[in-house]
C-alpha cells in the first residue's frame, strides 16, 4: 500500500487585466474614504481670504494662496501615507490582499508562495511610484515577464497569484 501524498497545487500568476482591475476597485475605494476625511480639512479655508481674493485685496489674496497650497500638499502627503498604510497591512495581513485583490480572488506572496511582511509590503508600495514614474512601464511588465510580475513586484521579491 503507497503512503498518501498530497500533490501541492500548480501557481497561477494573476495576469495584467485582473490586476489592474483590483487596483481600480481599490484606488476607487480610497478616493471615497479620502474624499469622506478631507472634505473638513478643505472645509478649513478661509472663506474671508477668498472674498479677498475676489476683491483684488493682495494681503488677502496671498494669504489664501498660501492656505490653498498647503492644504493641497497636505492632501497629497495624506493620500500616500492612506495609501502606503491600506495596501502595506492588508497585502501583509493572513489574507494577503487588499479588498479589491479580495474580490478578485488574488493574493500577494513572496517567492515560494508565503505571506508577505509588513516592511515587504511597504516596499512593494513604494516601488509602485517607481513603476508609474517610467510611463506606467513598470505596471505594463505584468503582462509580458514570465511570473505576471511588475517591476514593483520584482524590487520586492513577490508574486501576485490567483486564489
Amino acid at each position: 500500500m503507497e503512503p498518501f501524498v498530497v500533490e501541492p497545487r500548480p501557481t497561477t500568476y494573476a495576469g495584467f487585466w485582473k490586476r489592474f482591475l483590483a487596483y481600480i476597485i481599490d484606488g476607487i475605494l480610497l478616493w471615497v474614504v479620502s474624499a469622506i476625511l478631507l472634505v473638513p480639512l478643505f472645509g478649513m479655508l478661509g472663506l474671508g481670504e477668498l472674498e479677498g481674493l475676489l476683491d483684488g485685496d493682495l494681503d488677502s489674496s496671498m494669504g489664501f494662496l498660501i492656505t490653498l497650497l498647503s492644504t493641497y500638499v497636505a492632501t497629497i502627503f495624506a493620500m500616500i501615507i492612506a495609501g502606503w498604510l491600506y495596501y502595506a497591512l492588508m497585502e501583509s495581513s493572513s489574507r494577503g490582499a487588499t479588498l479589491g485583490k479580495i474580490v478578485l480572488r488574488i493574493r500577494v506572496t513572496d517567492m515560494v508562495g508565503n505571506n508577505i511582511s509588513f516592511g515587504t509590503a511597504s516596499g512593494r508600495y513604494f516601488g509602485k511610484m517607481l513603476s508609474g514614474l517610467i510611463f506606467y512601464i513598470g505596471f505594463i511588465m505584468a503582462g509580458f515577464t514570465q511570473q505576471k510580475q511588475a517591476l514593483h513586484d520584482m524590487l520586492a521579491g513577490c508574486l501576485v497569484v490567483n486564489d
